[in-house]
């Protein structure tokens, strides 16, 4: 039977079988699953029933988009809706997990390998994604506002705008049992499952990706878009460039795709980023966001353009904000990461031990500095702490006064872009060799000290050999200081699909960094199926999930030498980490889920407004293309960091080091200030 109908991978599957005016997702396979779970335990298996309902082809789209799942556990049972349909249908497979489908709901491709995989990392008893509602088009995206974690036990709207249906549900049978049984033929029977379970202390797990499709009359339900949300102030001192302007970006974007309003906000272009060490006030775009009639304000990365959170203090009198840690500065006297600081613990004063190390600030400062940063997170309209990791979170919490409120978020990452491909085709258009074990490391800054650079020369030492080349993505003054006569260095990489390119073609990713809140490099590599070897240090235990994503090492170079040495001699293991890892961080880290994750933080705080109507979180059909199997996915962004300015610049940023280190005199910063000082008025008077 599955093999006379209609192939849901193809473009004409939409149309024909389902009158859909283009099928939104893509028609290249799947590549195949590892053959157990990253603990060695079997695949759970999983059971689709089929309520047979409805006209014929829409029982025959149905069955074709089970077809088309890679999942290795998978049998399905038509049926009709019964009281006992759920029991009869699971008896004698001893299923380990069931979804329910009627006729003419479509699974979205690989929604039960994500699902699944979800429920045996986490051990919830049930497990949802997004619902695509659909008629000849997209019509709308949501999925029920309920936070991941034991549910609770008011059901939340099961089904709002389409007829009921299930398939956005994997639920583990012998929960189900345990509370009673699925009664399928009630009118509202996931909501009557739902109190039963939640009476039983179930908990809920939420897939950061579209799991189902149903069909609803468009001319009965209209388009559903996202609803009014709220209107949100993108703050940043420079925009969004660089490591965590790019990830303040992805976030907004995330958040207007949630149906929330973003204005965009630089303080760069009221003063310039020479003035930050004495600027603390930005008179224009403080008046500006306040004329706004903004809901919150989103800040990060201020450091650019400041060294205070005066600001957000004074913006926190008239309106919520928010403040994403995309480092530490918002808790230190003036460092954005005080690794390993003997005197923070006692507060930040004039014997900091890098005064002179972006960003700067004269000792004398520091100290005065780092009371009014901790002023600023006691005071009436203090911001709340947004933690991009659980690390981040923790050292939130030391370094920050006991009532400062901090949540945890999952940051965003464009999932269509940094996605899988062939790699083989991939090297001969990059030019790389096509048998060899390529290692990739970077940064925006290759060689900076924060980054692990002389920990990274030890590693290379110790495991280069014929058949292993190495990969340098960013800025590095000098590919020799390396000692690696093959290395390949890319310079500056700032478009994101060609960054992918580079990613998917190597085979393992390697950092030695200790000074991340979270890492993005290595989250933008598991995406594209290459694992990552890292210390199980700072942010990086979350960014990269040991045995899972990538391998984690104790913080000596020699251990993270000896894992990266194991994984470049086991191809099997590679090649596991990089499909469990795609996975697991698509659920959390694609756009819908850092959307639904501020979205719970927004309820739980009670700003404003919420996106969530009826008890279902709505986002935008436009979501769609930020996913791998998109037919029509979003290209990615340029001009993401600076571009390589030449070999001149190079030089000369080498003979500063030379002559100064890597840190900036206070001597130099002030004649920068004045010289941009001058500068703008010559523009200013030509204007």
């Amino acid at each position: 039977m599955l093999a006379t109908v209609p192939d849901p991978g193809t473009a004409r599957f939409g149309e024909a079988a389902h009158g859909v005016s283009g099928w939104p997702f893509d028609a290249d396979p799947s590549p195949p699953l590892p053959l157990a779970l990253p603990d060695g335990s079997p695949w759970p298996s999983v059971t689709v029933i089929v309520l047979e309902e409805g006209d014929a082809t829409g029982l025959a789209a149905t069955l074709a988009a089970i077809h088309r799942q890679t999942y290795p556990a998978l049998d399905h049972r038509i049926a009709a809706a019964s009281p006992s349909t759920f029991e009869r249908s699971v008896a004698d497979r001893d299923a380990d997990a069931v979804i329910v489908l009627r006729a003419g709901d479509l699974l979205a491709p690989d929604a039960v390998a994500a699902m699944a995989f979800e429920a045996a990392m986490t051990g919830a008893q049930v497990v949802t994604g997004l619902r695509v509602l659909y008629d000849r088009a997209v019509l709308a995206i949501d999925v029920v506002a309920h936070p991941p974690g034991r549910i609770g036990a008011t059901a939340p709207a099961i089904q709002d705008a389409a007829p009921p249906g299930f398939g956005e549900w994997l639920l583990d049978r012998r929960a189900v049992e345990r509370a009673g049984g699925l009664d399928l033929s009630g009118t509202q029977p996931m909501a009557d499952l739902w109190r039963r379970m939640a009476a039983n202390g179930a908990h809920l797990a939420r897939v950061g990706r579209p799991v189902v499709l149903q069909r609803v009359d468009a001319e009965v339900h209209g388009a559903h878009p996202p609803a009014a949300g709220l209107s949100i102030v993108s703050l940043t001192d420079i925009g969004y460039t660089a490591g965590a302007g790019i990830a303040h970006r992805r976030l907004a974007e995330a958040l207007g795709l949630a149906g929330h309003r973003i204005a965009h906000v630089r303080l760069a272009d009221e003063s310039p980023p020479a003035a930050a060490e004495w600027t603390d006030a930005f008179p224009r775009s403080e008046q500006a966001i306040l004329a706004g009639g903004h809901d919150l304000v989103l800040a990060g990365n201020l450091h650019g353009t400041t060294r205070s959170t005066r600001v957000l203090a004074r913006l926190g009198k008239h309106l919520p904000v928010v403040a994403v840690l995309h480092d530490l500065f918002p808790l230190t006297g003036r460092c954005a990461f005080p690794k390993g600081c003997a005197i923070i613990a006692n507060g930040c004063s004039a014997a900091c031990p890098s005064p002179n190390y972006y960003p700067q600030l004269a000792p004398s400062r520091i100290a005065r500095a780092h009371a009014d940063k901790r002023d600023v997170l006691v005071e009436a309209g203090a911001p709340l702490l947004l933690a991009n990791s659980a690390w981040t979170r923790e050292a939130a919490r030391d370094l920050a006064p006991a009532s400062t409120r901090i949540a945890q978020i999952d940051l965003a990452f464009p999932t269509g872009v940094f996605r899988p491909g062939d790699r083989a085709d991939l090297r001969r258009r990059l030019g790389l060799p096509p048998d060899d074990v390529i290692v990739m490391f970077g940064a925006v800054i290759v060689d900076a000290p924060g980054k692990g650079f002389a920990d990274l020369v030890a590693i290379f030492r110790r495991v280069a050999r014929p058949g292993i080349r190495f990969v340098a993505a960013g800025r590095l003054d000098d590919p020799s200081v390396f000692g690696l006569p093959d290395l390949i260095s890319t310079g500056p990489i700032g478009d994101e699909a060609v960054l992918a390119d580079w990613y998917r073609a190597c085979d393992i990713y390697l950092t030695a960094s200790q000074t991340e809140t979270l890492g993005q490099t290595p989250i933008e590599a598991g995406l594209c199926g290459t694992p990552t070897v890292a210390y199980r240090s700072c942010g990086l235990t979350t960014a990269v999930i040991d045995g899972v994503s990538g391998l984690l090492a104790p913080t000596d170079p020699m251990a993270l030498a000896a894992l990266l040495a194991r994984l470049i001699d086991d191809a099997g293991l590679r090649r596991d980490l990089g499909a469990w890892g795609r996975i697991a961080l698509e659920n959390r880290n694609s756009y819908a889920a850092a959307a639904l994750r501020f979205d719970d933080v927004a309820r739980r705080e009670g700003f404003a407004a919420s996106s969530a109507l009826g008890g279902r979180v709505r986002l935008s059909p436009d979501l769609l293309g930020y996913y791998a199997f998109a037919a029509r996915r979003h290209p990615g962004e340029r001009g993401t960091v600076p571009a390589d300015r030449g070999a001149a610049t190079r030089y000369l940023r080498r003979a500063k080091h030379a002559v100064l280190g890597r840190g900036m005199p206070p001597w130099l910063r002030r004649f920068l200030h004045l010289a941009s000082l001058a500068r703008r008025r010559l523009n200013g008077t030509s204007r």
